[in-house]
């Protein structure tokens, strides 16, 4: 295998004072400051154990447990969180980047003709951003050890984020510069670049269970995003449920839209729990003696506690847009109910009306050689005024009484 594969692995020395380093190859010993960080593929994992198993032992002097290595190779594995004496590992599942729902697309087809189209669509752009896998995280005290999958998007995403801020953003280095003379830089422009200098610093990341933390930050900002389209595909459903003359409801991908949501109510439920159970972890950490350390695992503790907060937003969420799914379903049935109520009413009137005109022309209607009217000559006119007379009539008091009266339902 060749000394650096980008496609298997990327490997990063960081410190908080200096700008962060790819390196081309795997370290062969311990940082003499900062920390590296290994993020590889779960192929290449399981295809260089020994090699990676060599790494870690010399640069932290332990190797991963085998059942560890395990969970790490398994691409199934929800969200938990485990720990040994001499490194903590984390499994967060993220989502696949193999199909993702366009918003412009979404909002396109809108406009289209056929509903049924368009909601199967968004459907199936759905159910795919839904696809997760797990990502594994080992945070020794000098090494951190992430496990991706092939398609490797947050671990490209986080590393150009890392790079841009080594570089301040715009690709100037925030290493210290050469002094200058005074009369060819401004005092008040010296004191920003060094004001800009210390805040990119301040930036960086600490430690290795720093970087994880933003890793898993980064991963659950994309099931916030996910919200978004979630909202969007509830909305198109309640419009659907709620229309009026609605007749054809895609009730399979309705009921799959809600089993997405069960699923991604469940994930964030591991997720939670995989984060809280690495808050208690830290929180039973000893104490540095010195100001800086101390400082240090408060700063872990605040970004553990909002990447939690982050979660339980997704889940509340979730949660909710499960409740008005299952309010519009019911308000849709309700709807159809006064609906086939209305109808059975305005049926049963017109029946009313045209019962007494049924009752007349059966009477007239009888066979006896002696029935009144029957033989004078405006007999028929006499009956046929009657029946309209009786028909008014009862028409009239069944609008007043609004047994007719047109619906809002149309």
């Amino acid at each position: 295998m060749p000394e650096k594969n980008p496609a298997a692995f990327r490997v990063f020395h960081i410190s908080p004072s200096t700008p962060a380093r790819e390196l081309s190859a795997l370290p062969t010993a311990a940082p003499e400051s900062g920390f590296y960080w290994i993020a590889c593929t779960r192929a290449m994992l399981g295809e260089q154990l020994q090699r990676m198993q060599a790494t870690l032992q010399a640069v932290t002097g332990q190797q991963l447990v085998d059942l560890h290595v395990s969970d790490l190779l398994n691409a199934q594995l929800p969200s938990h969180y485990d720990y040994t004496s001499q490194y903590d590992l984390l499994v967060f599942r993220r989502l696949s980047s193999g199909a993702t729902a366009h918003p412009t697309a979404a909002a396109g087809a809108e406009h289209s003709t056929d509903a049924a189209a368009e909601s199967n669509a968004t459907q199936r752009n759905l159910l795919r951003r839904l696809r997760t896998s797990a990502v594994g995280f080992v945070v020794f005290d000098t090494l951190l050890l992430t496990v991706h999958p092939d398609d490797c998007t947050v671990r490209e995403a986080y590393a150009a984020r890392l790079l841009a801020l080594s570089s301040g953003g715009n690709g100037a280095s925030i290493a210290p510069t050469p002094p200058v003379e005074s009369d060819t830089l401004p005092q008040e422009t010296t004191q920003r670049d060094q004001r800009a200098g210390l805040l990119t610093a301040a930036r960086m990341p600490t430690s290795p269970a720093d970087v994880m933390l933003r890793v898993v930050n980064l991963i659950v900002d994309g099931y916030l995003d996910l919200r978004r389209e979630l909202s969007r595909q509830l909305d198109h459903w309640q419009v659907e449920l709620l229309r009026p003359r609605a007749r054809a409801i895609n009730w399979t991908a309705l009921l799959e839209s809600r089993l997405s949501l069960h699923q991604l109510d469940e994930i964030c439920e591991d997720q939670r729990t995989a984060v809280q159970d690495w808050i208690d972890a830290v929180e039973g950490w000893p104490l540095p003696d010195t100001p800086s350390g101390v400082r240090e695992i408060e700063l872990l503790k605040v970004r553990s506690r909002d990447v939690l907060e982050h979660i339980e937003r997704v889940v509340h969420h979730v949660r909710r847009l499960e409740q008005s799914a299952e309010t519009a379903v019911q308000m849709h049935f309700s709807l159809q109910s006064n609906r086939t109520n209305d109808i059975m009413r305005t049926l049963t009137a017109l029946t009313a009306v045209f019962l007494p005109l049924n009752l007349i022309a059966g009477i007239f209607g009888m066979n006896f050689e002696f029935t009144p009217f029957v033989h004078m000559k405006e007999g028929f006119w006499w009956a046929m005024a009657t029946m309209t007379f009786i028909a008014l009539t009862l028409t009239l008091f069944f609008v007043r009484k609004r047994y007719l009266a047109r619906t809002g339902q149309g």
